[in-house]
């Protein structure tokens, strides 16, 4: 265990007690000295009592400012808690609103509408799905086969082909692309 600190107050009534009893002794009177020493523990055990007094008369006061400091501590968090939870929750509203964009996406291609862009020839094919929306013109892309979709892209202007196969990429991703 530490040895407790001690107080000026403390120090001071022990060095006038050495400093007594020495006295006493170098000048042989040790009635004088035994009084001494009796004064100097006197005035040490009321010191004690001060200090004694003191912390009982602030321990409430102590405890009770420590739970308040823990409390501040633990609303600190818990704002801190509420700030991330709400951040995932508008994460979770993204992606969720990703997931429903994309599965609109590709749900506007279902039908006959891919069939008929199939059967067309790919320069008349290529020629219309650069005239109609671009998230249309993709998902009709991406229902037909691979070797139709490719031959309408290499029909088309490169900059249409290039936004269209930008946005196909960008709907088989399977992560959020936020």
């Amino acid at each position: 265990m530490a040895p407790r600190p001690v107080s000026a107050n403390r120090r001071a009534a022990f060095a006038a007690g050495i400093g007594i009893v020495f006295g006493a002794l170098a000048f042989g009177g040790t009635p004088a000295a035994t009084q001494a020493i009796e004064t100097v523990a006197a005035k040490i055990g009321e010191v004690d009592d001060d200090i004694r007094r003191f912390c009982s008369n602030i321990a409430d006061a102590a405890r009770d400012r420590r739970y308040a400091l823990q409390q501040a501590e633990l609303e600190k968090l818990q704002q801190d808690i509420d700030k991330r939870i709400a951040a995932l929750e508008e994460k979770r509203a993204e992606y969720q609103d990703w997931l429903t964009r994309r599965n609109d996406f590709l749900a506007k291609a279902e039908g006959n509408l891919v069939e008929i862009y199939s059967r067309m020839r790919p320069d008349a094919a290529a020629e219309r799905l650069a005239e109609v929306n671009v998230e249309l013109a993709a998902g009709i892309l991406m229902k037909l086969q691979a070797r139709q979709a490719g031959i309408i892209l290499n029909e088309m202007d490169s900059k249409a082909a290039a936004t269209l196969t930008g946005i196909m990429a960008s709907a088989a991703r399977r992560q959020d692309p936020t």
